[in-house]
């Protein structure tokens, strides 16, 4: 259950006019509160720096999130309850080593017809199965900047698990620019994550940075914008125990050898900012994703998938 941040006046030097100012900056519990940095929390209620850094270490004290160290086995007991994700094919699933597990962000970039779109549709029915049958329980984040999400195809695949109703457990953000995606993220994720949100998809993290960041002189531009996004999806899958899944574009680098290569875009920021990072390919009739980097999955690692009428599915 929230707690709310009028249980900050319990703390001394902290009076109902901070709690005010928090309020009015739309932050009314203190698991939001703990998500923002002292500078981030400066401008956006007016509070000075000082004060922002008192009302944050409090907030994170009330919750009981206080700055800990663990040791090494207690840590890896930790990383080894959490909850796992199933895509529904099997081989994807021993490639990922059990499925997606909740904290971490995985990244799957390829060209078009690829199978991201698809693989994202499938994921959006899976997390809302029962823990027992693979899934986290909850609902989705859809957040699609290119257009490609089919209510249609969500409710086909959720035939074939038995999913009923798909489409209401499913919340989809269509932004126009970077400016609105950054406010879905920072503004209207951690109220659909308290409500029972499990997985957050962004289909892709890309489309919208390259279209409103063009030229070189803008890249710095582009790639501090590109992680404060990540940074911020990294700080709610921690907090709300959520998986999160970004697809990305492929740009062609020349090779040392002459050999020009497929390499996904957005450079060292997305490389850096994503735990596990795939390349999805298609050769023929068959899928493939392969592992571009991940500290637990084997570089060069992969999986065959088909894409049926009914989602993804292992080849036989």
């Amino acid at each position: 259950m929230s707690r709310s941040v009028d249980e900050l006046a319990s703390v001394e030097g902290i009076g109902r006019v901070t709690i005010a100012r928090l309020k009015n900056a739309g932050i009314s519990y203190l698991e939001d509160l703990v998500a923002f940095n002292p500078e981030e929390l400066e401008e956006l209620a007016g509070i000075d720096y000082e004060r922002a850094v008192k009302v944050i270490r409090a907030a994170r004290q009330l919750l009981g999130w206080s700055a800990r160290v663990y040791r090494g086995k207690e840590y890896a007991e930790a990383l080894a309850r959490r909850e796992v994700l199933t895509t529904g094919v099997r081989a994807l699933d021993e490639l990922l080593g059990g499925g997606l597990v909740v904290y971490d962000i995985y990244e799957f970039a390829g060209e078009f017809g690829s199978g991201k779109t698809q693989l994202c549709h499938q994921l959006a029915v899976t997390a809302q199965l029962p823990p027992a049958k693979g899934g986290l329980g909850g609902d989705v984040v859809y957040i699609d900047t290119e257009g490609t999400f089919s209510p249609e195809r969500v409710e086909r695949i959720a035939q074939r698990f038995g999913v009923e109703d798909p489409l209401s457990r499913v919340y989809v953000a269509r932004p126009i620019n970077v400016d609105e995606m950054e406010e879905v993220v920072v503004k209207n994720l951690a109220p659909l994550l308290r409500g029972g949100a499990r997985l957050i998809v962004i289909d892709s993290i890309i489309a919208l940075y390259r279209a409103e960041f063009k030229g070189r002189e803008w890249l710095a531009a582009r790639q501090q914008r590109i992680n404060y996004l990540l940074d911020w999806l990294k700080r709610l899958a921690r907090i709300h125990e959520a998986a999160v899944v970004i697809t990305n574009q492929v740009v062609a680098v020349p090779s040392t050898w002459g050999v020009t290569i497929k390499l996904p875009a957005g450079g060292n920021i997305i490389a850096h900012a994503s735990t596990h990072r795939f390349l999805l390919k298609k050769a023929g009739d068959v899928w493939t994703a392969e592992c571009l980097d991940s500290p637990r999955i084997a570089r060069g690692a992969s999986a065959s998938f088909l894409i049926a009428e009914d989602g993804l599915r292992d080849v036989k």
